[in-house]
């Protein structure tokens, strides 16, 4: 205790401090601190204009400080971004090539509905327009009479809807003389009180749909896996010659599907695993040359207006949705593909939404392949549509237990089919919220160059050499087949990643920045800081617990100043009330040193001070008419 106070008089910082007043210690504080101007408000003291300037300038330079931290922080919890392009050159693996000859075949089960489809839709087009054209194919009108229907199905089990049938809207008046007209067809709920026209400004856009709308509702009565070994021999037929970095192209490089929209459909390189199909070099020379069958005999005209063959270039291990990302091979003609290729790598979490492998992702998705944007929106919509619909769309795969959309059992599934449909094309749907992009995402760049193919000049031997594989049997020059080649143009590919604006570190950074700006100071003066608020909770501490402690002897001490009374009364000597007066007297005129007696009353005993006059300690007491005197022999008895 001794050397604290010795601390204190020297002027020097003991180990732990425990100072007198909260002055003290913020006085000690400003004058031993290492932020800046605090010293002013010490030194300034004796004069208050300084003090008061001082004191709003620190006060002022506090507040700017934490209102840039709160700048800082708002920015940094907002998780903005930046995308930093990079461009890596190496050795690849060549993309999934999907192809489709846009002949859907003609299944027996359904060939006899697609021959009344047909020929409504020629009927429609000779009402509307009065042209007749003849756009079922003659040679299915032969094996019809010649099957008699046996293998289609019965007509009680499905019939084509003629109420939905191609009808002329008359524009509102715009006061021009020509008058405008559209085509469409009427669709209409459950009970028949709600209904639209399903109407395009081209005509030839509504007739599709609405041959598209009837296709779909046939083909729905296929089973959902069909046996196509007996017709292998026409579906298989697409691919004349295949060659890969000038390699032939083998059986295990492609895997064959059949859609029932878009014809018979290869996939080369789909699992992008083999080491055959790894790019090395840039080139033609290097890339995927093949020679496609481009006929239509078999074409449904009405299904699509496009003749050739249809393309698209993606990922590995992904589904291809043709209606997206394809595009057309022209036959008679020899496109020239180069493809270059971007990836995105995004950061998700705080700073965006994104899945890794679609695991969180709520929508369940209905394809077997990787998640993509596209397989999950088409996946959640599915699910819409059995939700609220009660059947699914025909060109999507189901979800257990669901069927597919037809008029006959879902009159009103039409209606409600494009209803929910725009709803999603308007992000009015909540898909868009429930499917996050891929946190890696890859795409390719194309460019294509055309020519004919073959030549005048080579069609004949060309033509000669593929009649001896496959069956080639030319009749149309070079409007029956088509030759693509696909390459990588540079095997040069940009990478955009994203990347936080605001670290960890950069906020720290700029945090000591507008600290050091306001204060001139350092981390060590935050700590310094945070020691003054430790200081003053515990200097608070210790004053309550000093408080608590004062009461708490007050209390105790009361009821022990009523027994000191009658204790004490042992060591006064009772004289009378009138003999007493004389001593009255002679206590409240004495002005030197008090007289009093021992036990054998000899000795005088002299205050101390006689000087300065002490306040009467022990008091005459009054007790039944007799004045109760200190007895000062015995307090020197007791005392020696």
């Amino acid at each position: 205790m001794e050397q604290e106070w010795v601390n204190e008089e020297r002027g020097d910082e003991g180990l732990i401090e425990f100072y007198s007043s909260f002055k003290d210690m913020f006085e000690f504080f400003c004058k031993n601190t290492t932020i800046h101007g605090t010293v002013r408000l010490v030194c300034s003291s004796s004069n208050r204009m300084k003090t008061a300037f001082w004191t709003l300038l620190f006060l002022a330079s506090f507040g700017m400080l934490y209102w840039q931290f709160a700048l800082l922080f708002s920015q940094y919890w907002t998780y903005p971004v930046i995308m930093t392009m990079s461009v890596h050159s190496e050795p690849k693996m060549f993309p999934a090539i999907t192809l489709c000859n846009l002949d859907p075949y003609r299944f027996d089960l359904v060939s006899e509905k697609l021959a009344q489809l047909d020929q409504m839709a020629e009927e429609a087009i000779a009402n509307l327009y009065g042209y007749k054209t003849s756009i079922f194919s003659s040679r299915y009108k032969k094996d019809l009479s010649v099957k008699g229907g046996s293998a289609n199905l019965s007509s009680s089990s499905f019939q084509l809807n003629r109420h939905i049938s191609l009808v002329m809207l008359k524009e509102p008046d715009t006061g021009s003389k020509k008058k405008h007209f559209k085509v469409g067809f009427k669709l209409c709920n459950a009970t028949g009180g709600n209904c639209f026209y399903k109407a395009y400004s081209s005509g030839v856009d509504t007739i599709q749909e609405w041959y598209r709308f009837h296709y779909m509702n046939i083909m729905s009565q296929l089973p959902i896996i069909i046996n196509i070994s007996s017709h292998e021999e026409h579906i298989q037929n697409l691919v004349y010659s295949c060659q890969y970095d000038g390699e032939p192209c083998r059986e295990s490089d492609y895997i064959h599907f059949h859609h029932q929209v878009y014809g018979s459909c290869y996939t080369f390189n789909s699992e992008g695993t083999d080491i055959f199909w790894k790019a090395t070099k840039p080139g033609i020379s290097y890339g995927l040359s093949l020679i496609l069958k481009a006929e239509q005999n078999d074409h449904l005209p009405l299904l699509s207006t496009v003749a050739g063959v249809q393309v698209m270039i993606h990922n590995h291990n992904q589904t291809p949705f043709l209606e997206h990302e394809w595009f057309d091979i022209r036959p008679g003609i020899a496109t020239n593909i180069g493809i270059r290729q971007d990836e995105v790598h995004r950061l998700g979490g705080n700073y965006g939404k994104c899945t890794v492998d679609g695991e969180d992702v709520d929508v369940k998705l209905l394809y077997n392949s990787s998640y993509t944007l596209q397989a999950c929106l088409h996946s959640c919509f599915q699910d819409k549509m059995v939700e609220r619909c009660g059947c699914g769309y025909y060109y999507y795969p189901l979800p257990p237990g669901a069927e597919y959309c037809n008029y006959n059992k879902h009159p009103a599934w039409g209606h409600c089919f494009y209803q929910l449909y725009n709803r999603l094309t308007d992000h009015h749907l909540s898909c868009f919220a429930k499917c996050p992009k891929p946190c890696w995402e890859s795409w390719y760049k194309l460019s294509a160059g055309t020519a004919k193919w073959p030549s005048t000049k080579s069609q004949d031997w060309i033509h000669q050499i593929l009649s001896r594989q496959k069956g080639y049997n030319s009749t149309n020059n070079r409007r029956d087949i088509a030759k693509v080649n696909i390459f990588y143009q540079q095997l040069n590919y940009q990478s955009v990643d994203e990347s936080p604006v605001y670290t960890v570190n950069l906020l720290l950074s700029n945090m000591g920045s507008q600290w050091s700006l306001w204060f001139g100071s350092s981390v060590l003066s935050v700590v310094e800081m945070f020691e003054l608020l430790l200081d003053i909770m515990v200097l608070s501490l210790i004053f309550c617990y000093r408080r608590f402690k004062a009461k708490k002897t007050l209390k105790m001490a009361q009821p022990l100043a009523i027994s000191s009374v009658s204790l004490t009364l042992e060591n006064y000597r009772a004289v009378h009330e009138d003999l007493a007066a004389d001593w009255n007297s002679i206590w409240t005129n004495q002005n030197v040193g008090t007289v009093a007696k021992t036990k054998n009353g000899d000795l005088p005993f002299h205050s101390i001070c006689n000087k300065t006059p002490t306040p009467e300690l022990n008091p005459d007491v009054v007790l039944n008419g007799f004045r109760h005197i200190k007895d000062l022999s015995v307090e020197i008895d007791l005392n020696s």
